[in-house]
């Protein structure tokens, strides 16, 4: 023991100069933060250690680092909402995917990249590969915003796709995505909650002040946000975790399981509801639709629509519960032609076909919305609101670019199709169906609201689709 203490303080005298260094290094470094962040610098220094040694696990291991991704895209936004400082969270998910990449090269003995050899690695990987063939577009105004829309349009998705293949996500780890987002949708609709009947923070009233409110306040009511992004994207994510838990109580075996099921729904559902989405409504329209079709059972199909139709026939025929804001908001949906703000997307997208006539490839990656506005403003594609995905896939990348997304998706759900009809496990097949039918109402929504490029919905459509294009691997007869 003696000896060891020895050997220790000898080594300590022999390095002192280095360690004095680090010392004085590391005591600058904390100076400096203490000067920039206040008192917020005592909490950075205390997960400094904590960040490394994540790092290190995420290198040594790329499943864990692609879990960190999952939790990491619904916290960012909860905590871009209420931190007081601005933090580049959208780099922070590039970087955890960046770490991914390196671990599957450091690690890549392990894995058999034969895996890759799959039909959504080839459908995804064209994609990608197209959009990054439009650095070249002669159009683009400024060619080095194509980084910031690139990341959403195709890059992670690449990412994603390699990492679910060469990884081999086993079944436990898909129930605990599902798990993850589940409880964090739970937590988002009971904040939506809080701020419909209690109200709000200061600075989600700073937020909707500095001018959210013109979209989220209207006719005296508020539109909940949760800690998303926007009521469009806290409406999506409600409406899309509703349609699950409304097609896994009817393919429960156990009358606990659809209790649960049930009791999931009404929460999800109601927050639905209070964020005044109204495109969200044909997440479960067309994604129970598309559900009833996997069915393949004329009856169930049947018993389906004499549930569904009655309720569509209340919404746009009838005026029943009218005096109530959300069902009223609902029943708009519906109606399209009666919306100011739908004839302005229409006539949006005439003036949009103009300028596109002329440009199959688009105006260039990264020249629309607030990227092309920061960059490019004077630029006709910066100054012409898109509101939808594929209005804004189809500024930027041109009708061919457009045509290439549209097939790939379209692909992808004709492989989950195949996949799913073919497969022998019951409880598999019920779970696979309510993760293509909400893949498939997702994509139905992004023709009016751009939610499939941001978190979380992106990342988990990402997700959805290799999760359903290969559920085979999990079959058990």
């Amino acid at each position: 023991m003696l000896n060891q203490v020895s050997s220790i303080s000898s080594h300590v005298q022999k390095r002192f100069w280095l360690y004095s260094l680090l010392g004085t290094l590391i005591a600058l470094g904390s100076g400096f933060l203490i000067a920039k962040l206040g008192v917020l610098a005592p909490a950075v220094i205390i997960t400094m250690p904590l960040g490394l040694l994540l790092v290190g696990a995420m290198l040594a291991d790329p499943k864990f680092g692609f879990m960190v991704y999952v939790q990491l895209i619904f916290l960012v936004n909860a905590l871009a909402r209420f931190l007081p400082i601005s933090i580049p969270f959208g780099l922070i998910i590039d970087g955890i995917l960046g770490l991914t990449v390196v671990s599957l090269l450091l690690n890549s003995r392990r894995y058999s990249w034969k895996n890759l050899h799959h039909p959504a690695f080839y459908l995804v990987g064209f994609w990608t590969f197209y959009t990054v063939m439009e650095i070249f577009n002669p159009e683009s105004p400024y060619r080095p915003a194509w980084f910031f829309h690139a990341r959403s349009f195709s890059l992670h998705f690449f990412i994603v796709t390699c990492t679910i293949l060469l990884t081999e996500i086993t079944r436990n780890d898909f129930k605990i995505i599902l798990r993850t987002w589940f409880t964090w949708s739970v937590l988002a609709a009971l904040w939506a909650f809080k701020q419909q009947y209690i109200g709000l923070t200061t600075a989600e009233m700073i937020w909707l002040n500095s001018g959210a409110a013109e979209t989220h306040i209207l006719f005296g009511h508020l539109r909940s946000f949760s800690f998303y992004t926007d009521a469009s994207q806290f409406g999506a994510e409600m409406a899309a975790v509703s349609l699950l838990c409304m097609i896994w109580i009817f393919e429960s075996d156990t009358l606990a399981r659809r209790i649960g099921f049930a009791v999931l729904l009404m929460i999800y559902f109601w927050g639905y509801a209070v964020s005044g989405t109204r495109s969200a409504l044909f997440v479960l329209i067309a994604g129970y639709g598309f559900y009833l079709f996997m069915k393949r059972d004329l009856l169930k199909i049947a018993l389906g629509l004499c549930l569904a139709l009655p309720l569509l026939f209340m919404l746009k025929y009838t005026t029943v519960g009218s005096g109530n804001y959300q069902i009223q908001r609902m029943r708009t949906a519906l109606n399209p032609m009666e919306d100011a703000s739908f004839l302005l997307r229409l006539k949006n997208q005439r003036k949009l076909a103009n300028h596109l006539k002329d440009l199959p490839f688009g105006a260039g990656i990264g020249t629309s919305l607030d990227t092309g506005q920061r960059f490019s403003p004077e630029h006709w594609a910066a100054r012409i609101s898109p509101d939808s995905w594929y209005v804004e896939l189809w500024i930027e990348t041109g009708k061919v670019g457009l045509s290439i997304y549209i097939g790939m998706l379209v692909c992808l759900i004709a492989i989950g199709v195949y996949r799913i009809w073919h497969l022998k496990d019951p409880q598999l097949i019920s779970l696979m169906r309510g993760m293509l039918s909400v893949f498939v109402g997702i994509a139905v929504m992004g023709y009016s609201n751009p939610v499939l490029g941001q978190f979380p919905t992106s990342a988990m459509l990402y997700i959805n689709a290799l999760v359903f294009t290969t559920c085979n691997r999990w079959d058990k007869s």
